[in-house]
């Protein structure tokens, strides 16, 4: 396969920590967008895109881009893409998402609609044919319509890079996988820094966190719609990418970790470790049911990166100004460290009795939240005799 366009999506304002993530792969950004970056790689590219990175939604093949005010613009610009590079003949192929944004054309189903009957005059131009069965490889197309702009692509990826295959049960209000993954990112905390989760729930950060450190691949104990694209894929390199995913593993870093999450529901503590168990790190987190204002812990420069309850509810808001007032006096108590909490919550600040050193605008979905990063001090630099 030639090197092509491929395009990840990611949670608003979250771009610049996918974009390390694709550098650290060794591959180029060629451009970024709102909640999208885009990079230019080869088969093994996909591949490793699928399989390693924590903080994208999806692993998009670019297939096309072009402008389109009217539906028969649409059309000889779908017709116009050779489809016949991608698609065997036995392809099932269909449109799986149209968003539109500012554009002319925003009709969902007319979108899909006019795309399919293009695809398949354009298929049925090449394969001298005019039934398709549709009984191989699923090709699911992913369309963005952006004042008038239309992106075309291939989902290389199915269900979203956040399931991970681990959670399979839930808390209340859960934060998907690649958000806790980049949040993670965006804090300067390192394997061998005590990780508090104070609010651990079915235990994401944790989670997430332990399988940085032990250099686990989100993605390598999962499956992926282009694992069937023989036609574009040899299917050894998804062999040899999980090998050596398996092989780079590190367990050893149990010696030197302290990640600990707690809640005050014993059920929900219950799944946090059936779902660290599932991710294959249940050896290396400490989960415990345990009251926020139990929350303590002897050592300094440790961190707290945490999801506490955001009163999306209206019954919900007044238990608010309590419990984050808690969360000030159980920060304060803690000598040294640094604390991260993503909330809507908007006098989050005030009730913590604390204003942040920074807070970044993230969306969770379509809630507008704020990550608010409370600084400690570093440690000392350790020194060798």
């Amino acid at each position: 396969m030639r090197t092509c366009k491929l395009m990840a999506p990611c949670h608003f304002g979250l771009e610049a920590v996918l974009k390390r993530e694709i550098y650290d792969l060794g591959y180029e950004i060629t451009a970024v967008e709102d909640g999208k970056v885009y990079f230019e790689g080869d088969a093994e590219a996909i591949v490793l895109a699928n399989i390693h990175l924590r903080t994208a939604e999806r692993v998009l093949l670019v297939l096309d881009q072009f402008h389109a005010e009217t539906f028969e613009d649409l059309f000889q610009g779908i017709k116009n893409i050779p489809w016949e590079d991608f698609l065997p003949k036995s392809a099932k192929f269909w449109v799986a998402k149209a968003a539109s944004v500012k554009s002319k054309l925003f009709s969902t189903s007319d979108i899909q609609s006019i795309t399919k009957k293009a695809m398949v005059e354009r298929m049925k131009q090449y394969y001298k044919i005019d039934w398709f069965p549709e009984d191989g490889a699923s090709y699911p197309v992913r369309m963005f319509f952006l004042k008038d702009e239309v992106t075309v692509t291939i989902d290389t990826t199915g269900d979203s890079l956040h399931k991970r295959g681990y959670r399979l049960e839930t808390g209340k209000a859960p934060i998907s996988e690649t958000l806790a993954a980049a949040l993670i990112m965006l804090t300067p905390w390192h394997k061998d820094r005590i990780l508090l989760d104070p609010f651990c729930g079915s235990g994401t950060f944790p989670i997430e966190a332990a399988m940085m450190a032990c250099n686990m691949a989100p993605g390598m104990r999962r499956h992926f719609t282009a694992e069937n694209w023989t036609n574009l894929i040899e299917p050894s390199l998804w062999d040899q990418a999980r090998e050596d995913a398996e092989a780079a593993v590190d367990m050893s870093v149990k010696d030197v970790m302290d990640i600990q999450g707690y809640d005050l529901d014993p059920k929900v503590v219950k799944i946090a470790r059936e779902n660290a168990k599932r991710a294959g790190v249940a050896d290396l987190i400490h989960f415990q049911e345990r009251a926020l204002k139990d929350t303590r812990h002897p050592k300094k420069y440790g961190f707290i990166i945490s999801n506490p309850p955001y009163g999306e509810r209206l019954e919900d808001k007044d238990s608010l100004p309590p419990l984050y007032k808690q969360i000030g006096k159980v920060y304060a108590g803690l000598d040294s460290w640094s604390m991260f909490l993503i909330t809507s919550y908007a006098d989050a600040e005030k009730y913590i009795g604390k204003k942040a050193d920074k807070n970044r605008k993230i969306y969770n979905g379509m809630i507008k939240t704020y990550f608010y990063q409370f600084n400690g001090p570093k440690p000392p630099r350790k020194t060798n005799r």
